[in-house]
């Protein structure tokens, strides 16, 4: 359940202030066996891992895209068992990219509760450039815009050895190659897909099944992007550093 190599270091209260639910939220969730159970330690105080909160964080995102618990419990099933926090974080990233935008106004308290821990001006600038966050108000206002999918990823990298000149550069390289793949992509569904569908709307078999691609492209091209992406990253660094 991906808790095995991962220290315990949250107590129920921690965990549940960590993922923004209540402490009855988790136990139901343990009970019903969405969530591992937690290490016991000294006085029977239970303790949880980050993986625990990654997974907390998945089970209330597909929750948000109306599936039932029963459901939920079944797509859980599915994972690998050995999945750490880290990809946990990612595969919930990926179910919140195709959800409605979800953001929330948080005050720098709230934003520090969340994240589960304190966070310097340096700290939010990077958070900022990661588009984990914006400032509607400025650098001096305390409300702080706070897209909560990209929240704990964003938190992880700020202990990462990168510069914020650095991030803001990748952040445009990433958002200029992910803009030309969308025009791209968007391009052959018209061309190949739409416009032959427009010449063919009398047929009501073809109407259906275009409603149903239409449903269910957006997640079936972000799952193959990601994979595509995954793959090619994973090439391009073994080649880089990998010495001769």
């Amino acid at each position: 359940m991906a808790t095995g190599t991962e220290e315990p270091t949250l107590t129920v209260d921690e965990l549940a202030a960590r993922a923004g639910v209540t402490v009855r939220t988790v136990r139901f969730y343990g009970t019903r066996g969405l969530l591992p159970p937690p290490v016991i330690g000294p006085r029977r105080v239970g303790h949880y891992s980050p993986a625990h909160l990654s997974r907390l964080a998945l089970i209330e995102e597909l929750q948000h895209q109306g599936m039932t618990l029963a459901a939920i419990e079944r797509y859980l099933e599915q994972l690998p068992p050995d999945l750490s926090a880290h990809d946990l974080a990612i595969h919930r990233a990926l179910v919140a990219s195709w959800a409605p935008d979800s953001t929330e106004d948080m005050t720098r308290a709230e934003l520090e509760r969340r994240a589960g821990r304190s966070l310097t001006g340096s700290d939010v600038d990077r958070l900022a450039a990661m588009g984990v966050l914006e400032r509607p108000g400025g650098a001096e206002d305390d409300t702080h815009r706070v897209d909560v999918g990209l929240l704990r990823l964003g938190v992880e990298l700020l202990d990462v050895p990168i510069a914020h000149e650095t991030i803001l550069a990748a952040r445009t390289v990433l958002l200029e190659h992910t803009r030309s793949a969308a025009h791209e992509l968007t391009r052959l569904f018209r061309d190949e897909v739409w416009d032959p569908y427009r010449e063919r709307e009398s047929d009501p078999e073809h109407v259906k099944a275009m409603k149903s691609l239409s449903a269910h492209m957006q997640p079936m091209v972000l799952q193959a992007l990601l994979t595509a992406f995954q793959r090619s990253l994973k090439e391009e660094l073994r080649a880089a550093f990998t010495e001769e």
